[in-house]
């Protein structure tokens, strides 16, 4: 069986993703567990996390949290940036930045689902990938802002008016159903239960991703990496069954947590006053 893959995340991006699974999957426990505190579903999740107040907290200074962590990526990607070749440099084929051509793949990708042509020729990012991060981006925006309009309602209240306050709160609330709604569906579904990544895609705990996947999967960046002499320095081999063991372990344990507020969410939703 061939091991063989090619490099696609560096440590640094998935630490990044370890820490915003992470604290995404607390601020969903605790913030459903405050949102469905009248029903027994909700009294056991604020039980794990020591009660109603307890949650609060907690969610408060994970949500403190994933803001520092996200001006730390903020700058990260500063860092990043080819500063010369700006800004051209970020419409490059290893760029994230939502181009035309996605437009293009998106159409070809369709077409694809029906059965009119073949595979379209991915590079290294897929429209879907590039859509993922940035919902994540301006998401944090949003959450950030009203999180902290409502977690220091009194100082906010000097410079809002306090119907102002009550627009925040529904807006917190909608885009983090929204943001669960996607995240335990959608991006669950592609990343570990399509029929050929099942039962799950490593590539953002191993960092790599299997170089047959490649050719298959993302055609232009596999040649893209063979004419510039790139594929070379990319190849790595598997890791090895204990680390494999670990990503199952927790890439599963977030996948059915996420899953088990999904569902427990739909299901007592009749339950509570909104």
């Amino acid at each position: 069986m061939n091991n063989t893959r090619i490099r696609r995340f560096t440590a640094v991006q998935r630490l990044f993703h370890l820490l915003l699974m992470a604290s995404f999957l607390a601020q969903g426990a605790t913030g459903l567990a405050r949102m469905y505190i009248e029903t027994p579903w909700g009294q056991y999740i604020a039980w794990v996390f020591g009660g109603y107040e307890y949650c609060l907290t907690i969610h408060i200074y994970v949500g403190i949290f994933m803001l520092a962590g996200f001006l730390v990526h903020f700058f990260y990607l500063l860092a990043k940036i080819d500063w010369k070749g700006f800004p051209g440099s970020l419409m490059g084929r290893d760029s994230v930045l939502l181009q035309p051509r996605d437009a293009k793949e998106a159409y070809e990708h369709v077409l694809w689902l029906i059965g009119i042509r073949g595979w379209p020729r991915f590079d290294r990012w897929g429209y879907w990938e590039k859509f993922d991060y940035w919902a994540v981006f301006w998401g944090m925006v949003i959450m950030g802002v009203t999180g902290l309009l409502l977690a220091f309602s009194v100082s906010s209240s000097r410079i809002i008016p306090g119907w102002g306050l009550n627009v925040a709160f529904w807006v917190h609330r909608i885009e983090a159903i929204l943001a669960m709604g996607h995240v335990f569906i959608i991006h669950f579904f592609i990343g570990h239960l399509r029929r050929h990544n099942f039962p799950m895609d490593k590539a953002m705990f191993e960092g790599s991703v299997d170089i047959d996947s490649v050719r298959h999967e993302r055609p232009a960046w596999y040649e893209r990496l063979e004419k510039n002499d790139d594929l070379k320095g990319a190849i790595t081999t598997e890791a090895g069954r204990g680390r494999r063991a670990v990503f199952y372990a927790v890439g599963y344990l977030a996948m059915f947590t996420g899953l088990f507020l999904l569902i427990g969410g739909i299901l007592n939703s009749a339950a509570i006053t909104w």
